[in-house]
């Protein structure tokens, strides 16, 4: 069967999950018999792609300078369907949301996805964004969406009016890490926390709960790791909450430095009020570092019994559930354990076998 992903999210993200999701799911594909697969992108600048083994790709990889992101992605765009047309595939599976039929009239189309973000919390969107209505033009006239967890397909549903039968759950997996020499950090134990800390991901929740306890702020540290230099914004707040400069710190690095600040960590915290997935816990709990976490949207779903819960909209909730796992260290070590087990049971080839199942029923 000849399975094509399409160029969208390739001239979109130079890294990202969604990239990394693709060439995930694409390289376990092309492991399995009977599978014919490429990632069908003539231009792209993506990270993940360019790792890529050459022969999954139709492509070439292009310098990205300022300003010519969005050039790339219309050339791109503009040739991929002459190229997807002469690979002549049977499923074609878009990788991002586009509103126009353009390729492949022969192929059933599949696409993912990933969230309902736009859906839930408009405000945070421009009123020019057409995301939301992309995603909605491209869900209808797909022959089969799959939604990376159970509680995004319940929200794509809630929103769009889409027939059941024809929307599937097919859980993420996700890259243990390599295996590293641990660098100690010297100072106090710390609260790790991972990636962008804009409106939904709740930062600002977490950090006002953290502040709140003396017994949290006087014996952990805050490091926070990705998501790029404190803004102005964030530094105001933390003057508000009278927390200093070496007790809220930001890191960033590649996946080496990554798995190091989960497994030096005293806990991993996940205030997210909305997550369409989340693999941050993953990575956490396959390097056992004990997670505490928002009890909203897919989390449990993803972590099961490898979290301490809360509220993320109860300051107190979040308060506790830290001092109660960072206080006790049979806590601690259940959580680990728990956590250890849950991992296990999320990685790319079962996304991988899961799709093909979804492929081989469109046929």
């Amino acid at each position: 069967m000849r399975v094509a992903f399409d160029s969208q999210i390739f001239t979109m993200q130079e890294y990202g999950g969604i990239s990394r999701y693709i060439c995930s799911l694409a390289s376990h594909l092309s492991m399995q018999d009977g599978f014919d697969t490429k990632i069908i992108s003539p231009l792209y600048f993506n990270a993940h792609l360019a790792a890529m083994p050459s022969k999954l790709v139709m492509g070439q990889k292009v310098r990205l300078f300022p300003r010519t992101g969005r050039l790339f992605h219309a050339v791109s765009q503009w040739l991929a369907p002459r190229v997807i047309n002469k690979f002549r595939p049977a499923i074609l599976h878009h990788t991002y949301f586009n509103p126009v039929k353009s390729a492949a009239p022969s192929a059933r189309r599949v696409v993912t996805v990933y969230d309902m973000i736009h859906e839930r919390y408009p405000e945070m969107f421009s009123t020019v964004d057409r995301t939301s209505a992309a995603k909605l033009a491209t869900t209808q006239r797909a022959d089969h969406v799959i939604c990376i967890s159970e509680s995004t397909r319940r929200d794509l549903l809630e929103a769009f009016d889409l027939p059941e039968h024809k929307v599937s759950v097919v859980h993420l997996g996700f890259d243990y890490f390599q295996e590293s020499v641990s660098v100690k950090r010297n100072g106090k134990p710390y609260i790790f926390y991972v990636g962008h800390r804009g409106f939904y991901k709740n930062f600002k929740g977490f950090l006002r709960a953290y502040a709140s306890s003396v017994l949290l702020r006087d014996n952990f540290d805050v490091v926070c790791f990705g998501g790029g230099p404190f803004t102005g914004a964030e530094v105001n707040l933390f003057n508000e909450l009278k927390l200093s400069n070496t007790q809220v710190l930001q890191r960033s690095g590649n996946d080496v430095a990554l798995a190091d600040g989960y497994r030096n960590a005293a806990v991993f915290v996940y205030p997210s009020l909305y997550e369409g997935f989340g693999i941050p816990p993953l990575e956490a709990m396959s390097v056992n570092c004990p997670v505490v976490c928002s009890n909203a949207s897919s989390i449990p779903e993803v972590v099961g019994d490898g979290g301490e819960y809360f509220n993320p909209l109860d300051l107190d909730s979040i308060r506790h559930a830290l001092e109660q796992v960072l206080t006790s260290r049979e806590r601690r070590e259940n959580l680990i354990e728990n956590g250890k087990r849950r991992c296990s049971q999320f990685s790319w080839q079962q996304c991988a076998f899961q799709t093909s199942e979804i492929y081989k029923g469109l046929m």
